[in-house]
């Protein structure tokens, strides 16, 4: 499943499993499968998927219990919702595209 799009193939894991996690599919108290199945799936090698989990980890999604696995933490943050989502990349996008307008502007001038 891990696609050759230029983005490491253990962030793109831990893209899809986030996303399971905030839809549900992964809920909270839940295991993560294990390294070895998860390998199997998105047919990484285990330190990939080992980097992915490390990265759910860091984020607070997922914690860890010696001997027992990975589980879904029962605080998990829930996705926001969509339209708020699109709405902050828009005006970031905006934003952006106002500021290099003024680059271009003042790099203009200088020629």
């Amino acid at each position: 499943m891990v696609k050759n799009t230029g983005r490491p193939g253990y962030l793109q894991i831990a893209d899809d499993l986030r996303d399971q996690i905030r839809r549900g599919s992964l809920a909270p108290g839940n295991p993560l499968p294990s390294t070895t199945q998860l390998a199997a799936t998105y047919d990484a090698s285990l330190s990939v998927v080992k980097l992915a989990v490390g990265v759910l980890r860091n984020e607070g999604l997922v914690i860890g219990q010696q001997g027992k696995g990975v589980f879904v933490r029962d605080d998990a943050a829930p996705a926001p919702p969509a339209s708020n989502e699109l709405t902050e990349i828009r005006a970031t996008l905006r934003d952006l595209s106002e500021r290099l307008a003024r680059v271009e502007s003042t790099l203009a001038d200088r020629e």
